[in-house]
């Protein structure tokens, strides 16, 4: 893929989270890609990263991201939206927000700031 700038690397991130594409995420990942989710933990290394990926989209097998807003300054893109899927049949959806750190046409670092509170109560998780 050619550089087509920032803003749309990253959407053509988000799309392959929709499509459920491990393979598509990690072409589009950089080599020192890292993942960062909403608690602050770390996926880093091919492996890892597509352990959970695919781990993420069995445990929410319609696991979607709509993108609202998106704004690019550099290499850095804000993206601004919802995240939504079920668990055993229960809908979710709640606001989110993604940081992308791009390098030319890959994502070095993909990060998630969301409230997933809704989330684990459906899925029964007690965080405290």
């Amino acid at each position: 893929m050619a550089d087509s700038g920032p803003v749309q690397t990253a959407l053509a991130f988000v799309r392959a989270i929709n499509r459920h594409d491990v393979s598509l995420l990690m072409s589009l990942a950089s080599d020192d890609h890292r993942l960062v989710d909403a608690l602050g933990q770390v996926a880093s290394g091919r492996e890892s990263l597509e352990n959970a990926w695919s781990g993420y989209f069995d445990l929410f097998p319609d696991y979607h991201v709509s993108i609202d807003n998106a704004l690019g300054k550099g290499n850095i893109v804000g993206l601004f939206g919802t995240a939504s899927g079920s668990f055993h049949r229960r809908n979710w959806a709640i606001p989110g927000a993604w940081k992308a750190v791009v390098r030319g046409a890959k994502v070095a670092q993909w990060r998630v700031y969301a409230d997933n509170e809704p989330v684990w109560k459906l899925m029964g998780v007690r965080r405290y």
